[in-house]
């Protein structure tokens, strides 16, 4: 869902613009020097969205990359007939807005009140050439994208919809772990049953049958309406997999 950099953390001076950025630990910052830090930052600009704000259309003008440093979105595309598919959600750390073509390829839009950094897409294809460590991120970066839209073509092709779900939650712990952020097996999803139904392919009304199912097996249990424990998450994982059982 999310790519995380692997690399050693690099140490940066007091005083640095990003010593203290919470979110340079998951970025494709987190292995560049601070002179190259310090010239990134000196390229962006800060944006504030609120809930339900987009930050592009399908179809605009692809003039911007991204990089999403609080709070989290959804992105989705319109189908032919009028019906919505998301794609994915992004959460802090997570870069957006790279475009082979000359317009965005889908929609995105604030799950809750965000923060993010942009900046021109040429001035960053630039700085890009420049810096071969950037180039080197991003391509790692579009190596998951392609390996994760393949694991969800399996997910809507193959899967059940309780495995579609205890895939997601399973996705949703994996990124938090790796991010160290959340609280151990806490869920808190800013996404709504909607989102979740079109992002699985499923109806609200089955991801809705589908959580009762879950907690029904004792594998999670819903602390609030949008918040999830996991109790179970060797099962949640069997699940997920393909071995807990049909759904």
């Amino acid at each position: 869902m999310s790519y995380i950099p692997r690399g050693p953390l690099t140490d940066l001076p007091t005083g640095h613009p990003c010593a203290d950025c919470p979110v340079r630990p998951v970025t494709i910052c987190r292995t560049q020097t601070p002179e190259v830090l310090a010239a990134l930052r000196g390229l962006g600009t800060m944006q504030r969205l609120q809930e339900g704000q987009t930050v592009f259309h399908e179809g605009d003008p692809a003039r911007r990359v991204f990089m999403l440093t609080y709070g989290s979105l959804k992105i989705y595309t319109l189908l032919l007939d009028g019906r919505r598919q998301v794609t994915g959600f992004m959460f802090p750390g997570d870069f957006l807005g790279v475009a082979v073509e000359g317009e965005y390829a889908f929609t995105i839009e604030a799950l809750e009140g965000s923060e993010l950094w942009w900046f021109s897409r040429d001035a960053f294809t630039r700085f890009v050439d420049q810096n071969p460590s950037i180039e080197r991120e991003l391509y790692h970066l579009s190596a998951h994208e392609l390996a994760a839209a393949q694991q969800q073509m399996v997910l809507l092709g193959r899967k059940t919809a309780a495995e579609r779900l205890a895939s997601f939650f399973f996705e949703l712990l994996e990124r938090q772990e790796r991010a160290g952020t959340g609280e151990g097996q806490i869920l808190d999803l800013p996404m709504n049953r909607l989102d979740i139904a079109d992002y699985l392919g499923l109806t609200k009304e089955t991801v809705s049958r589908m959580l009762a199912e879950l907690r029904s097996r004792g594998l999670i249990r819903l602390a609030a309406q949008n918040r999830v424990e996991v109790l179970d998450h060797a099962g949640l994982i069997d699940l997920a997999q393909g071995s807990g059982g049909n759904g």
